[in-house]
């Protein structure tokens, strides 16, 4: 979209500081930078990270990646994949280590389009964000700290927030004017201290681990694969790496000791030894130690995320918990992500200021039930390790769609379904706002959330495959719109006989003055490329078209009116296979519970959330609700569609 970095009083004046340059600085840089805006963006170490820390990217994630064009990038560093996590524990007679079981790392019951997650560490993913940021003009500011900052919006509105930025030292100084300042400087956040915002442990550290990354040579034969090992000597995590190397977590204190101290220590080569005792038969050694760390896990969420909707917190100086599940980063990647298109959709016009009210609630509700499921998720692989038999009914309890048939559903059964959602990233989900549709929710209407459609509003919408019209390329009809910072709205269109009248309706009332489509029409959109595909009309949407007919029976000057026709490169035919829905003649459909014949409208939030599903009817009462839907965040009245442009 059009840079906006130019629309400022001078050159100390930006949209946004971001301090800190892990991965919840980057994502929100990146977002913002890649929509125009003006960023000031500061880490205090003289370099990305050089090697260690956060090293798992989920399922949903390398989604996320994707849509925003960085996965390649990130898997040409060859990450491992993990697939499936091997139990180890002491066999009933004899000493030493066994293995126990198996199960599936993101099981098939998930739809999941990566079912791995993926290992590589955080410098290199950071790289990564860096040079995109680079292509879109944004230089983060090395090694330079955060002094001080105020923010008052009754004494300057626009620019509310004033920054004292410092080198480290000392050796320059600089004053910075911003509508926004994001704190993402990690567990010791300054931001956080100066705002006097305190964290609720919800445990006390419980746990003192050391972990260590490096190449070893061994006889354990799941090296390579991920593990959790219970021994007579101890416990460890065995997390495969890029470049042939492994991470061992390595528990080296617990609370349950008598002489516990949560700020014990020890060296890299006691911990080896801790290693080679708990692997025994096995054998271990060390060709190359990359880094070693120790510390203590505790679980700890920020009391608020912000104060004033202008000075924001995000990542681990909002909540800290263990590295068991790989949750860190991914879990930061979202919060940013979050923040990012409501700051576009704030900032850009189209949404009320109290959009970003929104952001607290819904990231700090997942961190929330992040640190709970952690805890469940430790205890899950602390206690006995699954039966084969265990792992398969569970696996095909949930392929099933079976809910629990008595009340005494075995327990490692449901908590393996929980965790498997949960660690893959598809398990997030955002309570009732304005955003998320509700029976409370102002906009209400008899098309609204049709009786069978499986779509939940604020969960991710169901991946599908379809045929892209003008081309006949078989595509994810989630990954079509990229990360643009637009609502997606999805026209499922059911068979053209039948709801032919009902599109043209549709479009009718969409082109309608001051309907929730024209009111954020482009002032350019008469200049618009006739090759712009994702906002030739407005940045506020992109509209993708999907018919429940082959992709030859569809004719987009027959079947699609003009309005929608301009989104030529988003219209689908609904004619590919599912193993999902195996027996659906339209799949994509079938799997949001839309009527095959007469479709329904999607509207996506731009992170991939349905917000609000509508029946797809003659008449005006489609547009309408949606209308209703979007007139309760939106800037603008919407809905009085009686004059035409």
């Amino acid at each position: 979209m059009a840079a906006q970095a130019d629309r400022h009083p001078s050159s100390s004046h930006y949209d946004i500081v971001i301090v800190g340059a892990g991965p919840v600085g980057l994502m929100l840089s990146t977002c913002l930078a890649r929509w125009g805006y003006k960023i000031k963006h500061i880490d205090n170490r003289a370099e990305p990270t050089p090697t260690g820390r956060a090293d798992g990217i989920q399922p949903r994630s390398l989604d996320l990646l994707r849509n925003m064009g960085l996965k390649s990038a990130i898997m040409a560093h060859k990450p491992a994949r993990v697939y499936e996590v091997a139990f180890w524990d002491p066999p009933k007679t004899g000493n030493g280590i066994v293995r126990t079981g198996t199960w599936a790392s993101c099981p098939s019951f998930i739809d999941a389009r990566y079912p791995f997650t993926t290992l590589l560490h955080q410098g290199l993913i950071e790289r990564v964000f860096i040079a995109d940021l680079e292509e879109n003009g944004v230089q983060i500011q090395r090694p330079w700290t955060i002094k001080g900052f105020t923010s008052n919006e009754k004494e300057n509105p626009e620019y509310p927030v004033t920054v004292d930025l410092e080198h480290v030292d000392g050796t320059d100084k600089e004053t910075i004017k911003a509508k926004y300042l994001f704190g993402g400087e990690g567990a010791r956040s300054f931001i956080r201290d100066q705002l006097k915002i305190g964290i609720k442990h919800k445990d006390p550290i419980a746990y003192v681990w050391g972990v260590m990354d490096g190449v070893v040579e061994t006889d354990f034969p799941d090296i390579k694969m991920k593990c959790t090992i219970h021994s007579e000597h101890g416990s460890i995590m065995v997390i495969p790496r890029e470049n042939n190397m492994v991470r061992l977590y390595i528990q080296i204190a617990s609370s349950t000791d008598p002489d516990f101290n949560p700020r014990k220590t020890a060296t890299a080569e006691e911990v080896q030894a801790s290693a080679k005792r708990i692997l025994q038969p096995y054998s271990i050694e060390w060709e190359r130690l990359e880094w070693y760390s120790v510390y203590p896990i505790g679980q700890g969420i920020s009391d608020k995320y912000t104060l004033d909707h202008r000075v924001f917190l995000g990542g681990d100086a909002c909540h800290t918990h263990s590295p068991k599940a790989g949750q860190g980063m991914n879990t930061a990647f979202l919060d940013a992500l979050n923040l990012a298109w409501k700051i576009h959709a704030v900032e850009a016009g189209f949404a009320n200021r109290k959009l970003l009210e929104t952001y607290e609630p819904e990231r700090k509700d997942v961190a929330e039930t992040l640190l709970s499921f952690d805890n469940k998720y430790a205890k899950l692989f602390s206690q006995r390790p699954p039966a084969a038999n265990e792992v398969a009914a569970a696996s095909a309890q949930a392929a099933g769609g079976q809910k629990k048939e008595e009340e005494g559903e075995n327990q490692f059964i449901s908590t393996f379904k929980e965790s498997c959602e949960f660690t893959s990233g598809y398990g997030v989900f955002y309570k009732a706002n304005a955003l998320n549709w509700s029976p409370s929710h102002p906009a209400q209407s008899h098309v609204v959330h049709p009786k069978n459609t499986k779509l939940i509003p604020g969960r991710l919408l169901a991946n599908a495959d379809v045929t892209r019209v003008v081309d006949a390329n078989v595509v994810h009809l989630e990954q079509e719109v990229p990360l643009n910072g637009s609502f997606r709205l999805f026209v499922f269109a059911g068979k053209p006989s039948v709801t032919a009248q009902a599109l043209r309706d549709l479009a009718a009332n969409m082109a309608k003055k001051n309907s929730f489509y024209m009111a954020y029409a482009r002032a350019d959109a008469d200049r618009v490329s006739h090759h712009e595909r994702h906002n030739p009309h407005s940045h506020f949407f992109t509209v993708c078209t999907v018919f429940a007919a082959a992709r030859p029976d569809v004719e987009i000057a027959r079947d699609v009116p003009a309005l929608l026709a301009r989104y030529r490169d988003h219209v689908y035919a609904d004619d590919r296979w599912d193993r999902h829905v195996p027996d659906a003649k339209a799949c994509a459909h079938a799997k949001m519970g839309l009527d095959e014949d007469k479709g329904g409208v999607v509207v996506v939030r731009p992170d991939g959330y349905v917000g609000i599903v509508v029946g797809l009817q003659e008449g005006s009462a489609t547009a309408d609700a949606l209308n209703g839907y979007f007139g309760s965040f939106c800037t603008k009245k919407l809905g009085e569609t009686q004059a035409q442009l």
